[in-house]
C-alpha cells in the first residue's frame, strides 16, 4: 500500500531535489524511498551486542586511526624480528 507524504522544505531545496531526480531519470518521492531504504539497512546491527564482551569494547576502536599497509608491516616486523 503507498501513502502520501507530505514534506515542509525550503523551495530551493525542493528545485534542487526536482532537477537532480529529474537528471537521474526517477521522481522526489523515488529518491526520499530510496534513502529511507538505504538508512534502515545502515542502522547498527545487535550484532555487536551478541560478542563477548572483550570483543564488544573492541569494536570500532580503530574507526578514525589512519593506518595502513606499511603500518602493520612495520608491526609485524618489530615484533618478529627484534
Amino acid at each position: 500500500m503507498k501513502s502520501k507524504l507530505t514534506l515542509r522544505l525550503d523551495d530551493s531545496l525542493i528545485k534542487r531535489a526536482k532537477r537532480h531526480a529529474k537528471r537521474k531519470g526517477t521522481s522526489v518521492s523515488q529518491m526520499v524511498a530510496d534513502y529511507f531504504a538505504l538508512i534502515e539497512t545502515e542502522e547498527p546491527s545487535s550484532a555487536i551486542q551478541e560478542l563477548p564482551p572483550v570483543t564488544a569494547s573492541l569494536a570500532g576502536i580503530l574507526k578514525n586511526k589512519n593506518i595502513g599497509e606499511e603500518d602493520y608491516k612495520k608491526h609485524l616486523e618489530d615484533k618478529f624480528l627484534t
